[in-house]
């Protein structure tokens, strides 16, 4: 009996149908079986699958509001500076749509592959909240701007389709900031400068199965908007939030046992360590034959938890209503098109570009096409960079390109918290210092050396090498003699690589590198060193 009801036993006690040990005939157990224990002991046997659902707001890159003509600049200004009486939700005041905003949003649902229905409507979302000054928020209820999309993330190899519900648009709150008199007391101020900010909602489907793939759900999804050039998609200041819906369930049934909504994470990382760690404490739950209540949590990311804010038992009633002030919108076939004409290519489509005209590894291909700004400085620096080669070289040189902006570039910029926007060296400053490496100008070690002051000093490799005189050495004759020099003052090492110890020679060839500065051709220093110190 056990094995052939035990998904719809966990179902019926872990959602609590059952709430009297006389309900226990049902499954043929006997009477005197403790509800818990039952749950307990099946909670030891089952395999549980992890079930997530996100919510992404988005704030649009529109010059002015969603319903106003205040500048959406805000970012350092002085709090109440950029808003109006439609900002303050000041009666009698009308609100009129920023069109950009639509169109971003239909931009946003065709790149998701979803459907643009030929109407929507904006609605009442009714809740009171000191952030929210009107009681009410416009957004969209019943009739989105775009359903029934999806997003393809790769896993291990491996290709997953996440749905997307719906897209639509809607306002932005004010900030409250909290504060702490000297006397103790707590007190909160209202920064009404956020307030009415364009902001997207995009809503997936519960078909996200890790804290991994929302991960990279996420990260996909930022780098979609960055391409459309719709958000900065910047989580740490705000500009992209998310908030996680998630649960387990036996594996291979579909009752969820208390689905448990995740807030304030603002970074990459915490929605993983966030969702990971509640995935864990519901699992244990279930083992210690907890019933999991249907609840908000708030992650706290210095101590690695999550914990209950309130609970929610019942879906909140927002009184949805049509917005009396706005009129529905309608979507001709030809406004769509022309919108889905004018898409860029999007990343996946870059990727794929990048991997057939440039021959790259699907890691460099991956890694570039994250960024626009780092794809598109690739492709400019590779353009310079065989505007006067034949097509053969294009594949040896795009990888030395990747090879620099994945490595040093992408470190010192890590380094010195620096955006590629911000960054001195350009394509043509680093397609002329790969030109250097390749005439035997520099050497490996001395490129790295002129790039890195590249970067501090915003000078051009040929005026760095002019300046410090770095002129790789390849006379064989000057290297000829900083060899036996080397090999007269280390006439041990010598000996014991004719002996047999081939580290020695490695050794040997550091000295004569580091004698001359990192100059000379490390490919003539090998060769020489190697004919000198050859009767081993």
């Amino acid at each position: 009996m056990l094995g052939r009801d035990i998904f719809q036993i966990v179902e019926y006690f872990a959602t609590c149908k059952a709430e009297t040990q006389s309900e226990l005939h049902f499954f043929d157990l006997p009477s005197a079986c403790p509800i818990t224990l039952v749950i307990a002991i099946l909670s030891h046997v089952v395999e549980y699958e992890t079930i997530i659902g996100l919510e992404v707001h988005s704030q649009l890159l529109t010059r002015s509001k969603m319903y106003c003509s205040c500048s959406t600049d805000y970012a350092g200004a002085p709090p109440n500076t950029h808003v109006c009486p439609v900002c303050l939700g000041m009666p009698g005041v009308l609100p009129t749509v920023n069109q950009r905003a639509v169109e971003f949003t239909i931009m946003t649902a065709l790149a998701l592959n979803c459907t643009i229905p030929g109407h929507a409507k904006f609605d009442r979302k009714n809740y009171p909240y000191p952030d929210l000054m009107k009681g009410y928020q416009i957004s969209q209820y019943d009739m989105p701007m775009g359903v029934n999309g999806y997003l393809v993330i790769d896993i291990e190899g491996k290709k997953r389709k996440i749905g997307i519900t719906r897209v639509h648009l809607e306002e932005d709150v004010a900030k409250l900031v909290h504060r702490t008199a000297p006397d103790g007391e707590s007190y909160s101020l209202v920064d009404v400068n956020r307030a009415g900010m364009p902001l997207m909602e995009i809503v997936s489907e519960p078909d996200i199965g890790s804290p991994e793939e929302a991960r990279l759900y996420l990260v996909k999804l930022r780098s979609i908007l960055q391409y459309l050039g719709v958000s900065t998609g910047n989580m740490e200041e705000g500009s992209f939030r998310c908030d996680a819906n998630i649960s387990i369930r036996p594996a291979g049934t579909t009752q969820y046992l208390g689905k448990v909504e995740v807030k304030n994470m603002n970074s990459f990382r915490a929605v993983f360590r966030a969702l990971e760690y509640e995935a864990r404490r519901q699992r244990e739950a279930m083992s210690g034959g907890e019933k999991i209540p249907q609840e908000t949590r708030g992650w706290v990311d210095d101590k690695g938890i999550t914990v209950s804010q309130r609970s929610k038992e019942y879906a909140h009633d927002y009184r949805y209503f049509p917005e009396p002030d706005i009129p529905p919108l309608a979507f001709s076939p030809e406004f769509v098109e022309k919108i889905h004409s004018g898409l860029p290519e999007l990343p996946s489509a870059r990727y794929d570009r990048f991997i057939s005209q440039y021959n790259l590894p699907s890691y460099d291909a991956e890694l570039l096409t994250d960024s626009r700004a780092m794809a598109t400085y690739f492709e400019e620096c590779v353009a310079i960079a065989t505007q006067n080669s034949g097509r053969q070289e294009l594949p040896k040189k795009a990888k030395a390109v990747s090879n620099w902006l994945l490595g040093d570039f992408t470190r010192l910029l890590n380094a010195s918290n620096t955006s590629l926007e911000d960054c001195r060296i350009k394509p043509a400053q680093l397609a002329e210092l790969l030109e250097l490496v390749e005439q035997g100008t520099l050497s490996g070690p001395l490129s790295k050396t002129v790039f890195e002051d590249m970067f501090n000093t915003g000078k051009t490799a040929t005026a760095i090498v002019a300046e410090k005189g770095l002129v790789q050495i390849t006379d064989s004759g000057e290297i000829a003699a900083l060899v036996e020099k080397i090999m007269a003052e280390n006439e041990k090492a010598v000996a014991d690589y004719r002996a047999g110890k081939e580290s020695s020679l490695t050794f040997l060839i550091g000295q004569v590198m580091k004698a001359s500065r990192g100059k000379a051709n490390p490919a003539v220093v090998r060769q020489i060193v190697t004919d000198k110190i050859g009767g081993k």
